[in-house]
């Protein structure tokens, strides 16, 4: 599966950005797909998750309420929308597929394992104070 992360930019604190995450290569609806960012200088940390049938989500405490993770799978495409930004929001996104249900996955990011399936290239949002 190949993933390509879109839609990021430059918003002032407070603003909305909706990140595309486009799949192609496989049956899209296998993959749960979780969200990670990277701020300057900081290790990655997961940002939220969805089933593969959309029937499950879960969030990073820090972005509950403010973020919303969804997914079309007519169109190939995971969303992350991203309301109330905040400058420490400001980082690259990853969105990244994985064969592994959400709740297993969830358990390994508890635990610190990154290791998702397949990554995509980041996008970068940065958010202004």
């Amino acid at each position: 599966v190949q993933l390509q992360a879109s839609g990021g930019g430059l918003v002032q604190a407070g603003g909305s950005l909706r990140l595309s995450c486009a799949a192609s290569g496989g049956t899209f609806s296998n993959y749960a797909v979780v969200w990670f960012r990277q701020a300057p200088g900081k290790g990655r940390e997961f940002v939220a998750g969805i089933s593969g049938n959309a029937d499950s989500t879960y969030y990073e405490d820090s972005v509950k309420g403010r973020f919303t993770i969804s997914r079309d799978n007519a169109k190939n495409t995971a969303y992350l929308q991203l309301s109330s930004l905040k400058p420490e929001d400001t980082a690259v996104y990853f969105c990244t597929a994985d064969l592994r249900a959400l709740f297993t996955i969830a358990t390994m990011i508890s635990e610190g394992n990154y290791g998702m399936e397949y990554w995509g290239k980041g996008t970068l949002v940065t958010v202004s104070s």
